[in-house]
């Protein structure tokens, strides 16, 4: 379960920022398709009035945090006017400290515009031309290298965003649009933008967010609300090749407890199962049993309550993506207050949340999985679907690695916000440890994808094994696609791994989705 350096796909779409909030989509666009960025005309005049009240403060005699003083606990310390310019360039070099693993592609860009929509607010108090310059690289598709460790949290992601921050000063390493490594100065130069050498103020305003924390949350809920459809799917598939029963997802039994989540799920599976002959050949009276196992019979109500979840993680997000997040602002009416607002305990909490849902739904589908290879479970087909059990192990170790991702997916479910290590002498005593939360939750939906998928690859080798009965349109358009694919039917052992992956790629890519919403229509 290792995480690739994504890059974005082409896309001819700019996105212009604003003095409003971004839109999830929009982040998504930027992020992880490409699309250019410009500043809007109501930023840069709001951007313009508001830095008019950060420099007549500069030339006060009183000092003002950030503005002519140090940071953190040396806030005390009065900086004179020729020393600032140094201030700010050793502020941004001394914070960009990360170390690790380099970050995703889709991650750092997602930050950099979430810093590029509240510098737009006008709310931090930067010249324009810092932030034309930002809007300017982002466009240009420079992607800062920004590394996996650095961040507490608080007073937001410091280290990722003055790694970004360099790159605006021309230091530092970045990737090109094409994803070469260069000097941050180099890939300016190339681009025809010049670098800027930072003023009172603005490097405090370019580090002093939740951003990636943020930009990570966004981009979850995107991955989540595929997952989620795609896991009604496979728990349907499951239901359907052991001849569970879809009794259970009626409607009115359903509204007995009134969850939305949970209405949206039994809805996509009484979609998916409808019209199977698979489900009505144990119909009749001569069908013995009473109940189904719970990881059958309760998918709806654990694929409804993450569904849940992630919408209210998406509330969640909807407030800060509408938030200026810096340390001092400058007001709506023209003062400039210290505040706490970079503190990230309200992201990191549902990110958090979100990787308890995700446990659970992984873990519900892979026990779904286990019961088609146990011969007295399985109600009539092989043990582990083997083509000659003995000879053949099926797909026995499919599920080993279902069940080694699922243990994971539990230790990844611990949460990060209950942690805090003090710093910076002690002024910065309670962090969120948000950004440590969000990078989890990322390694979390990768492993529930693979786990769905294996899901699918067993059910539908069952549902092959069940001939001649025939499944649902939805869901053998799913089996169909899969086979489509690349992804062989039952038979021999066949080198299994990628298959798998063939099966997380139809997942993932949205083939298995729109498989079924073929026959369906569209799912919730």
């Amino acid at each position: 379960m290792t995480e690739t350096l994504s890059r974005p796909t082409a896309d001819t779409t700019q996105i212009t920022v604003g003095i409003g909030p971004i839109a999830p989509s929009d982040v998504v666009a930027v992020a992880r398709h490409g699309a250019g960025v410009r500043l809007g005309d109501d930023a840069l005049t709001e951007i313009a009035r508001t830095r008019a009240v950060i420099e007549a403060l500069a030339d006060d005699v009183e000092p003002h945090y950030g503005v002519s003083t140090g940071f953190g606990a040396l806030a005390t310390k009065h900086i004179p006017t020729e020393r600032r310019a140094q201030l700010q360039r050793s502020l941004v070099r001394s914070h960009a400290a990360g170390s690790g693993a380099e970050v995703e592609r889709e991650v750092v860009r997602a930050l950099m515009l979430l810093r590029l929509s509240t510098l737009a607010t006008g709310r931090t108090g930067v010249r324009p031309v810092v932030a034309t310059t930002y809007a300017a690289i982002l466009d240009a598709g420079i992607t800062p290298v920004v590394y996996e460790y650095g961040s507490l949290g608080c007073s937001g992601d410091l280290a990722p965003l003055a790694h970004c921050a360099l790159a605006l000063m021309g230091d530092g390493a970045v990737r090109t649009a094409d994803g070469e490594l260069k000097d941050a100065a180099d890939a300016l130069r190339e681009n025809g933008i010049e670098p800027v050498e930072l003023a009172e103020k603005e490097g405090l305003a370019l580090i002093n967010g939740t951003d990636g924390m943020l930009g990570m949350l966004v981009l979850a809920l995107a991955d989540l609300r595929e997952l989620l459809v795609v896991a009604d799917i496979a728990a349907a598939l499951s239901v359907e090749s052991l001849l569970g029963t879809d009794a259970v997802f009626a409607d009115d039994l359903q509204a007995l407890r009134p969850h939305p989540g949970q209405a949206a799920a039994a809805a996509n599976l009484r979609a998916v199962l409808t019209g199977s002959a698979i489900m009505a050949s144990h119909r009749g009276p001569e069908c013995t049993r009473v109940q189904d196992a719970y990881s059958l019979r309760c998918a709806p109500q654990v694929h409804g309550a993450a569904r849940d979840t992630l919408e209210h993680a998406a509330t969640v997000a909807g407030r800060e993506l509408a938030a200026a997040v810096d340390n001092p602002v400058v007001t709506l009416d023209g003062r400039v207050e210290s505040n706490g607002n970079f503190h990230g305990a309200p992201v990191a909490y549902v990110l958090d949340f979100l990787a308890i849902a995700v446990a659970d739904v992984a873990s519900m589908s892979e026990r779904r999985t286990d019961r088609f290879l146990d011969a007295s479970r399985n109600h009539g087909l092989t043990p582990f679907l083997a083509d000659d059990p003995g000879v053949d192990s099926g797909h026995m170790i499919a599920q080993y690695t279902a069940a080694g991702i699922v243990s994971e997916l539990k230790r990844l479910a611990v949460p990060a916000s209950v942690d805090s290590i003090p710093s910076s002498a002690m002024q910065e005593d309670h962090v969120s440890m948000g950004w440590a939360g969000a990078r989890k939750l990322r390694r979390a939906i990768d492993g529930l994808g693979r786990v769905i998928a294996i899901e699918v690859l067993t059910a539908c080798r069952a549902m092959d094994l069940r001939a001649p009965l025939e499944p649902a349109p939805a869901t053998g358009a799913v089996r169909d696609a899969l086979r489509a694919a690349g992804v062989a039917g039952p038979g021999g052992d066949r080198y299994l791994a990628p298959e798998i992956e063939g099966a997380v790629q139809a997942v993932v890519g949205g083939v298995v989705r729109r498989a079924a919403e073929s026959a369906t229509g569209p799912l919730a």
